[in-house]
């Protein structure tokens, strides 16, 4: 990993809030700029990446030497997800520190090579996964995703200050679910409350990189990659994810970044 320039976790407080679809996302605008990316699945219990990126089911990373894995390209983006490793149906019964060895080896086994930008998908809440990925590498920083009812942010806190206490730098905070387009009319309406990620923001001094609707039109279409066909949802979530992944990198900019290549301790 000592190839890979930058890692950015992308953490929530709870479920359910788009996590996953953001790290897709931004690993998708940033590979778009130009940049070598690379995205890795750090959910042991219920990964998600090759669901959202359309991988087939009975992909598996081929293995080097009998030790290293080959990342899963996708739309020339490296992954690598325990997705890969298991069977769909069968699930991780595993105690923390099992999950967080097997992590460590998909992280220290793919063959990761050359990436300006390694993008972590944590699960949510703040345990021994976030610990592993935060002790054992050196990130760039964490960008949060939630949504603007309370029942989230009271969760995000908990994972906003976890960051805090481990010295990990925060980016910035996503809202996601801001507000709901209506498939039908168009209208918009505020079903999850309103002013919950500005509040947040402002309450630990984070900066608010980007807004996002639900939209049902753009999750099917990122679900099935249907979104090459340019619906103006998918138009729309991807100059979004643009100027959230500018936000992202004047973030970077506004810190000392000169020591931030992944090293492992």
């Amino acid at each position: 990993m000592k190839e890979i320039k930058n890692a950015i976790a992308v953490a929530s407080g709870k479920g359910g809030v788009g996590k996953s679809s953001s790290a897709v996302m931004m690993a998708l605008s940033m590979k778009e700029m130009g940049l070598k990316v690379g995205l890795l699945d750090a959910d042991i219990y219920g990964p998600s990446i090759s669901i959202i990126m359309g991988v087939s089911k009975d992909t598996k990373p081929v293995i080097k030497n009998e030790k290293f894995f080959e990342p899963v390209e996708i739309n020339d983006i490296k992954t690598m997800s325990m997705s890969y490793l298991v069977a769909e149906s069968t699930p991780v019964v595993w105690r923390g520190p099992m999950a967080s060895s097997a992590l460590q080896q998909m992280m220290q086994q793919t063959l990761w090579g050359e990436l300006d930008y390694l993008i972590i998908d944590l699960p949510p809440g703040t345990g021994d996964i976030h610990l592993t990925i935060s002790q054992k590498i050196k990130l760039t920083g964490a960008v949060i995703i939630t949504t603007p009812q309370e029942v989230a942010l009271a969760d995000v806190r908990k994972a906003i200050e976890m960051f805090q206490k481990v010295d990990v730098p925060l980016i910035g905070l996503i809202e996601n679910m801001s507000t709901h387009i209506c498939n039908y009319c168009g209208c918009q309406s505020d079903i999850f409350g309103r002013g919950g990620g500005e509040k947040l923001s402002q309450q630990y001094g984070l900066s608010m990189l980007g807004r996002l609707p639900l939209d049902a039109e753009f999750t099917e279409s990122l679900v099935s990659k249907k979104n090459s066909k340019a619906s103006k949802s998918s138009i729309s979530f991807n100059e979004e994810f643009r100027q959230i992944v500018s936000n992202i990198f004047c973030q970077i900019e506004n810190y000392d970044n000169s020591e931030t290549n992944v090293v492992f301790e």
